[in-house]
């Protein structure tokens, strides 16, 4: 069985979706939990009483990605709280689907590159220089990334630069021990766009057609790899992308 027990884990955007899902399955193995939130404190407070029911440590940070001092400050407070950081997940994101190329804004690029472009290379700018040795660093990525789908040009380039990253880091930073890896989840049901039933009808239709497996994933498939890239068995497993996607062409 896996354990994290003595594990200090740090996961942006944590309040709500696949950072919840992530940080309750890293305390359920033991991990001590720094939450991040931007706004959405409420939810963030219910995942801590959830955590704290485990009886591991937690604290939740408020802190906004887009901005490079507020992601600086939520590494110190982290450190500061729990001396150390063993695990940093970089999860949070916006999404933006069904608008094609020739209707986005410049508005919405620039709010989608800052908090998942920007966002996800300042987190592990930072992961990098506070990390312990044989860290893990976690990039929560998108099956855009891999597939592209109409209308999600400026959502999937903005999560596909941050893969970049992880390969670059990788080697850096693999002689201290330290794993960098993403994740690429297939969409992910009851959580983001998909949170409410009924939405985005047309687009879930062909997701589940392009999917043998018949489903979209659930924030527990995505629980489980990264489960298994901040656990032990990873250890020798770095600069990889794993698809989460029940073998869907999309």
């Amino acid at each position: 069985m896996n354990t994290l027990e003595n594990k200090v884990a740090l996961i942006t955007g944590s309040g709500r979706g696949l950072g919840k899902a992530i940080a309750e399955r890293y305390a359920a193995l033991g991990a001590n939990i720094v939450l991040n939130y931007s706004k959405d404190k409420s939810s963030t407070d219910q995942v801590e009483s959830n955590i704290n029911a485990m009886g591991v440590k937690v604290i939740s940070i408020q802190a906004d990605v887009s901005k490079v001092e507020d992601i600086k400050r939520l590494f110190e407070e982290a450190k500061k709280a729990f001396g150390k950081i063993d695990i940093v997940v970089a999860n949070a994101g916006i999404e933006m689907v069904e608008t094609p190329v020739t209707e986005f804004t410049e508005e919405q690029f620039d709010r989608l590159f800052s908090i998942n472009t920007k966002g996800a290379y300042f987190t592990m700018q930072q992961a990098a220089l506070t990390i312990e040795d044989n860290g893990r660093i976690i990039y929560i990525a998108s099956s855009t990334t891999a597939f592209p789908v109409p209308g999600m040009a400026v959502y999937g380039g903005s999560k596909t630069t941050p893969r970049y990253l992880v390969d670059v880091l990788s080697k850096e930073i693999g002689h201290r021990g330290v794993t960098v890896n993403s994740i690429i989840p297939f969409a992910v049901d009851h959580s983001g766009i998909f949170t409410e039933e009924g939405s985005y009808p047309d687009l879930r239709k062909s997701l589940l057609e392009s999917c043998p497996m018949g489903r979209l994933a659930e924030v527990e498939d995505v629980a489980n790899a990264a489960e298994f890239f901040a656990s032990g068995l990873s250890s020798f497993v770095n600069g990889q992308h794993l698809l989460v996607n029940g073998g869907a062409n999309q």
